[in-house]
Formats: structure tokens, sequence, C-alpha cells
């Protein structure tokens, strides 16, 4: 599965997966942005650390976990 967006003549079409499809994974644009962000970066320095090159982009892999269903997420409200 790959995350892009197709640019034509200017026009972006859809995106996959679709926002609509991550949006029933994290009901909330604002908490998936984060989500997406801060897993993107741990994906980031994991690779740094092992020193391996990381093929793709953390963001599309991060992308992928949430509408995999691979990443949950859990909020402590008590916090």
């Amino acid at each position: 599965m790959r995350s892009s967006i197709a640019v034509l003549k200017g026009t972006k079409t859809m995106l996959y997966p679709s926002l609509a499809s991550l949006l029933k994974q994290v009901n909330s644009r604002y908490l998936l942005v984060n989500i997406i962000a801060r897993r993107a970066r741990d994906i980031s320095t994991i690779a740094n650390e092992r020193d391996e090159p990381f093929e793709g982009k953390p963001v599309s892999k991060a992308i992928q976990e949430i509408a995999m269903g691979e990443l949950r997420v859990t909020i402590n409200e008590n916090e």
C-alpha cells in the first residue's frame, strides 16, 4: 500500500489512503496530524539510531500504519 498525491496539470487528485478512511481510525483531523507527525519522527529516529537507510518516507509509513490498523491510539483523559 502506498500513500501518495498525484498531480495532473496542476490539479491534485485523491490521496490514498483517503482522509475519510484515516478518520475512521482516528476521529479528529488534528489528532490524526499529530499522530502521523509523531510516528514519522519515531520512524526516522529509529532508522538513524540503527544507522540503516529508510526506504520511502517516514510520513508515508506512518499513514500506512494507521490505515492498516497497525497503529492504535489510546487517550488517557486523566493526564
